[in-house]
């Protein structure tokens, strides 16, 4: 009788990147080393997601998926952002599981053991969680209260410090092909679905990027605030309803009061123009905002309605089995 071959099961890592030119290579070394040192009893591959980078990043990456096959490389035709970007990596990986992992090293290596420890326990969906940085304080404390007020608004129960890193079951990949949602919000879906994928949560401390500079800036981080708000959140729209009742009443009231006043004390009652324009623009300033965050609400609502692709590829790298 022939020797029996035993299929080994993979682990996918999936690294999106984005001008990481000083930190591709080094990254891909450094998961590579880590496998095979501490789980060389599993397969691997590693699934480069490029955003369009015009540093030099992917002429690193093709010189990495000729170096070794299991490196594979996904290269969009632009910037599809933060989140679809890595949500559609996840998706294209082949692996029993799939870890996501950021290139600049703020996520740690080292906890993809831990995690693939965690998922052979019965876990399907292991989820990395800071309880502190050594990135600015200001901005660690900022992302502290905007998960606070998220957690405390949202009908889902979010996950407070969690970016998307930890590793995901194949049968919860399987879960993500099938949502076709155009502006995907990993974060949440975790959340929503977690728990009937025996979620658990591994803590650590992130680290500093190793090198080059953060792509997050205020837009950046106004554009996933929005998204995580409007998309498992109606508080603002209650809040646009409620506030609106409270000031109508309070201006029906003080319009009824001005009413008795004038007919009552016509002849000496005069309160000049001030009550007027100090109205007209706190109502006019109110209505801006509400008017505002309506408007995110439905710049939601008309990215999902037209319905673009999550990512438009531009090339693949070492797909040819799949062909």
């Amino acid at each position: 009788m022939g020797e029996e071959i035993v299929k080994l099961k993979k682990i996918s890592i999936m690294i999106p990147t984005f001008n990481e030119t000083e930190n591709v290579v080094q990254m891909a070394d450094a998961v590579v080393d880590i496998i095979t040192k501490e789980l060389p009893q599993y397969d691997y591959e590693i699934l480069f997601i490029d955003n369009a980078s015009t540093d030099g990043t992917r002429d690193k990456i093709v010189k990495l998926c000729e170096g070794n096959k299991k490196i594979r490389a996904i290269f969009n035709v632009t910037n599809f952002g933060q989140f679809n970007s890595p949500f559609h990596g996840i998706c294209e990986t082949t692996g029993d599981c799939t870890i996501p992992i950021c290139c600049d090293f703020q996520d740690p290596v080292e906890l993809i053991p831990v995690f693939v420890h965690e998922w052979e326990k019965g876990h399907k969906i292991v989820s990395g969680v800071k309880t502190s940085s050594k990135e600015n304080p200001l901005i660690y404390l900022a992302r502290t209260i905007y998960y606070k007020m998220i957690k405390s608004m949202s009908s889902v129960k979010m996950i407070e410090h969690f970016t998307g890193f930890g590793l995901y079951d194949k049968t919860f990949v399987a879960l993500l092909r099938e949502l076709d949602d155009p502006i995907p919000f990993i974060r949440g879906i975790v959340a929503e679905y977690g728990d009937g994928f025996n979620r658990i949560e591994i803590e650590y401390e992130q680290p500093k990027r190793r090198a080059g500079k953060t792509h997050n800036n205020f837009y950046t981080l106004y554009d996933g605030a929005m998204l995580s708000f409007t998309s498992y959140t109606k508080v603002g729209l209650r809040l646009a309803t409620f506030f609106g009742i409270g000031v109508s009443f309070v201006s029906i009231l003080i319009g009824l009061v001005y009413l008795i006043l004038k007919l009552c004390f016509w002849y000496s009652f005069s309160a000049g123009y001030a009550p007027i324009m100090i109205g007209v623009f706190v109502l006019g300033g109110i209505q801006i905002f509400f008017i505002g965050l309506i408007g995110e609400y439905i710049l939601n609502i008309n990215t999902r309605v037209i319905h673009r692709p999550v990512v438009v590829e531009e090339k693949r790298i070492n797909f040819e089995d799949e062909e």
